[in-house]
C-alpha cells in the first residue's frame, strides 16, 4: 500500500489556500514531495471563482463586500463557489502515477472514489453523476449558471439526485491538482446574492430550482455532523478509495515562507483576481 502525505492546514485566508495548493503542485512536479491530500477551511468565508470566469459580467462584488467575504480566483476551471461551512480538499498527484488514467474525466472518477467512500462512511447513499442523454451532455458543456452547485458534472457526487460535492481540476507541470468542496450547510440566500442576473425573476427561478439540484450533508441527516466527524470520514474514505495510507505532515518554516510568497505575488493581487 502506497503512503501519501496528508496535510490538514486548518482555516486559512483565500490567497494562502490557493497558494498552498499551487506550491504542493510545484513541489510534487520537482520530486520534492510524494502525492499529497490536503484538507482545509476558509477564514473569512470566501467566494472563489474559476480560472476562466469574468468578474464584471458574472459576480456582484458589492454583495461579496457586504457579506464580508474573501474573494479569490482559483487556478482551476469551473464556476463560483461560496466556501463557508464546508470541508475543502485537494489532491496532488503526478499524471504519470500508475493508477491515474490519461483521460481527465477518468482521473476525476478515480480521485473522487475517495470522496464517494467518505459519504458512504457517513451513511449517505452517494453515487457518481453520469450524463446519459445528449441533452444532459450538452448542458454540461454549456452551463447556464455561474453557480458551481447548480448542476453536477461528470462523476460529481450525488445523493438522492442532488449534488453534494463540487470539484475542479487542472494539470500543470505533469501534475494533477484536483480540489473541491464537501458542504455541511448552505446559505442559499447568501450564495445567490453573489452573482449577477438579467432580472430578479431569473434569480428567483434559479434559486427555486437550486433546491432540486444541490444539497448539504446536514440536510440529509437527522443529527448534524461536526467538522471532526466529517474530516475523519473523508480521510478514511480517501485511504480506502485510493488504496493508500495517509501520513500526517506539517510544513517547514521554509515551505510556509514559499507559500506566502506565492500568495503575495499572485493570489492577493487584483491583477490575478480581476483579470479580464
Amino acid at each position: 500500500m502506497e503512503t501519501w502525505r496528508f496535510i490538514d492546514s486548518g482555516d486559512r485566508d483565500p490567497a494562502y489556500n490557493m497558494a498552498l495548493d499551487e506550491a504542493l503542485l510545484n513541489w510534487h512536479s520537482e520530486g520534492l514531495i510524494p502525492p499529497t491530500i490536503r484538507f482545509y477551511g476558509w477564514n473569512p468565508p470566501t467566494l472563489s471563482i474559476g480560472y476562466f470566469q469574468k468578474v464584471q459580467k458574472e459576480i456582484n462584488m458589492e454583495m461579496v463586500k457586504k457579506h464580508q467575504l474573501g474573494f479569490v480566483r482559483r487556478p482551476t476551471g469551473g464556476r463560483g463557489v461560496l466556501h463557508d461551512k464546508e470541508l475543502t480538499y485537494s489532491v496532488i498527484v503526478s499524471e504519470e502515477h500508475p493508477d491515474m488514467p490519461a483521460s481527465v474525466t477518468e482521473a476525476y472518477r478515480i480521485i473522487s472514489q475517495g470522496i464517494l467512500e467518505g459519504f458512504c462512511d457517513l451513511g449517505l447513499d452517494a453515487y457518481f453523476a453520469v450524463p446519459k442523454t445528449e441533452e444532459e451532455k450538452n448542458a454540461l458543456k454549456n452551463p447556464r449558471s455561474a453557480v458551481c452547485f447548480d448542476a453536477p458534472s461528470w462523476y460529481e457526487l450525488v445523493v438522492e439526485g442532488r449534488k453534494v460535492a463540487g470539484s475542479a481540476q487542472t494539470r500543470q507541470k505533469g501534475v494533477i491538482l484536483q480540489h473541491g468542496s464537501i458542504v455541511l450547510d448552505i446559505d442559499e440566500d447568501k450564495l445567490f446574492d453573489l452573482f449577477n442576473y438579467p432580472s430578479e425573476r431569473v434569480r428567483e427561478r434559479m434559486q427555486r430550482n437550486f433546491k432540486n439540484k444541490a444539497v448539504a450533508i446536514n440536510e440529509l441527516r437527522d443529527v448534524p455532523l461536526s467538522m471532526d466527524e466529517v474530516k475523519k470520514a473523508f480521510k478514511d474514505g480517501f485511504e480506502k478509495g485510493l488504496s493508500i495510507k495517509l501520513e500526517p505532515y506539517t510544513l517547514t518554516d521554509a515551505e510556509e515562507a514559499e507559500v506566502k510568497q506565492i500568495a503575495k505575488e499572485r493570489y492577493e493581487t487584483d491583477e490575478w483576481n480581476f483579470r479580464k
